[in-house]
């Protein structure tokens, strides 16, 4: 209990040091204006040229291009209409 009473004694007031300074709060003429920074900017460049072709697919030399075209039934709350499914994939030529 002795080795606590000099940590959790009395309640004596200490004084400051002579070489410790007090923090005051600033006045508004003193605190200088933040700085903005601008927005980072990121540069987006694609590994490719866009050309309005998507999945991109390189098919190689000679390929063919085969496509299947079908009328199929959808069920609208209209009613009933037919409408043309192509569905095409690459070959080797």
């Amino acid at each position: 209990m002795g080795l606590f009473s000099q940590f959790c004694g009395g309640a004596e007031a200490q004084s400051a040091a002579p070489g410790v300074r007090l923090a005051q709060a600033a006045s508004p003429d003193d605190i200088p204006p933040p700085r903005k920074r601008p927005p980072p900017r990121l540069r987006v460049t694609p590994y490719y040229s866009p050309d309005g072709v998507y999945p991109r697919y390189n098919p190689g030399p000679n390929a063919v291009r085969e496509c299947n075209a079908t009328y199929v039934q959808e069920f609208r709350p209209s009613g009933t209409v037919i409408v043309p499914r192509v569905s095409c994939y690459w070959r080797p030529g």
